[in-house]
């Protein structure tokens, strides 16, 4: 069981839960109200138990006007309807990302409900990560009662970009956005230069600590100086001296040593924000790698620095992404499945990602769809979970493996990704086949000096074993021949 605030663990397994929608479905499930206060045990036992943290997206209080604004909004209610059959006005509930306030939302459970779920994770030695929003609160916050905080504009900006800036109480305002698109109309801007700004960030995320383990920054590389001038330009005044995340980070982590940071981030910018200070950064790359089939930028990615690859999280899935069973297809997204749930780094699973979930939800809405599990793919994951390489808090090496032909002719090697993770003399060995197509090849595993013993390779994934002879290892490799996006996840033992 973790102490509050005590070191995570290496590579931590981290469950993305979609918080209200997510209790209606146990609300239906169990035919009674289920809040974060009255979950039942069994969830936790069955569902959760194989993670080192939960997620829980979208618990703070929602803004009044965000709903307004989604429930007049023609696209939204297109997607809203696409998504849920049978909607109702209840069922849009807001944006979980336009925060009126930084309490716990009293529809879900509220603090005391927040703090019981917390223990209930706790007492498995699970933490429990919430969201962050630096970037902007909703258009109704009680933070604009404050000043100095946002940005600020002219009636010629309100006049010529509407969709950017608003009025508020004889003043005008930015909608928060980031550089490529119009302004998100329920939410202010709060300015990154501003010293009360980044003071206020500090004492918010102070009392978040005091909730929770650890937070996933929404969009956080826009406070970043370079891309914050870019975007605001003269409007957000003169840059200042450090960034945002180097002031804001060191003042929470002096009080909460080990409270953990995670960065959403795009546009190559995860080296950057992990040299600011965050733990862990969105790996977005390795995510559009898998969707293309690119192999070898995928090998190529996966050769960067080990202090670079060690701090990202992996995934395939998660509530801004579309389904991964309807972006990858089943068997592909198997493949990517066991690929990311295996690097380095944090490795995150999206609730309905297991089950085989199609329908993407926006986030504006409280209810689901009721949709059927596909066992099949509910147990492929129980049981990658459970053979997922790992030590608790300790550093194993990892390396990739070098993938070789049979015969200059055959070229389906390239199809393979390989690495090992090791320690002392245990070892585990991954080699995926990330193609449509049958692909053979030799794996040479030179962290292992095979010589005149026999080894065992037992493949988790199957429950299989084989035997081979270490001078045959040396020499040729490990043989494999997989199926189209079919993988090894092998311990080997020396016999």
């Amino acid at each position: 069981m973790p102490t509050e605030h005590s070191e995570w663990i290496k590579n931590p397994k981290i469950y993305e839960i979609n918080t209200w929608p997510w209790l209606r479905s146990l609300s239906e499930r169990y035919n009674s109200p289920i809040t974060l206060e009255n979950i039942p045990d069994e969830i936790f036992n069955r569902y959760i138990n194989q993670f080192d943290a939960v997620w829980l997206m979208g618990v703070w209080e929602r803004s009044p006007a965000s709903k307004k604004i989604a429930l007049e909004h023609p696209d939204l209610q297109k997607e809203f309807h696409k998504a849920l059959h049978e909607l109702r006005e209840d069922d849009i509930v807001g944006s979980p990302y336009s925060i009126y306030y930084y309490h716990v939302d009293k529809n879900i459970g509220g603090v005391d409900g927040l703090k019981k779920a917390r223990k209930q994770l706790s007492d498995r030695g699970i933490r429990l990560l919430l969201d962050y929003v630096p970037n902007h609160v909703s258009i109704d916050s009680l933070l604009t009662l404050e000043s100095n905080l946002f940005i600020e504009g002219t009636l010629e900006d309100l006049m010529n970009r509407p969709y950017d800036f608003f009025s508020l109480s004889e003043k005008i305002f930015a909608h928060g956005r980031d550089p490529n698109f119009s302004g998100w109309t329920d939410t202010i801007q709060i300015n990154a230069f501003s010293e009360e700004a980044r003071q206020k960030s500090i004492s918010t995320l102070l009392s978040i600590a005091e909730l929770c383990d650890g937070v996933r920054c929404d969009m956080a590389m826009l406070m970043t100086n370079k891309i914050f001038s870019k975007t605001w330009g003269d409007k957000a005044g003169l840059i200042p001296e450090g960034e945002f995340w180097e002031d804001v980070i060191p003042a929470v982590k002096e009080k909460f040593p080990n409270f953990l940071f995670i960065a959403e981030a795009y546009w190559d910018m995860e080296w950057e924000l992990q040299q600011q200070g965050f733990d862990y950064c969105y790996d977005k790359r390795l995510y559009d790698h898998l969707f293309h089939e690119d192999v070898q930028n995928i090998k190529t990615h996966l050769d960067a620095d080990w202090n670079y690859q060690r701090k990202l999280v992996r995934f395939i899935e998660n509530h801004d992404e579309p389904r991964a069973i309807t972006k990858f297809g089943e068997k592909r997204s198997c493949a990517a499945a066991i690929i990311a749930m295996t690097l380095p780094g944090a490795r995150l699973i999206h609730e309905g990602q297991m089950e085989g979930f199609k329908i993407k939800l926006p986030v504006q809405l409280g209810r689901r769809q009721t949709e059927e599990r596909d066992q099949n793919l509910f147990d492929f994951y129980q049981n990658l979970l459970s053979v997922i390489p790992r030590k608790k808090n300790i550093d194993l090496k990892w390396s990739l493996c070098k993938v070789n032909p049979l015969n200059p002719n055959d070229l389906s090697y390239k199809n393979i990704v390989s690495y090992l993770w090791w320690l002392d003399d245990v070892y585990r060995l991954i080699v995926v086949n990330f193609s449509p197509n049958p692909a053979k090849a030799h794996i040479k595993i030179n962290q292992i000096n095979c010589s005149s013993n026999e080894w065992k390779f037992t493949d988790l994934l199957i429950e299989k074993e084989y035997i081979y002879k270490g001078e045959d290892l040396d020499e040729f490799g490990l043989y494999i021949d997989l199926s189209a996006w079919k993988g090894h996840i092998f311990d080997i033992e020396k016999i």
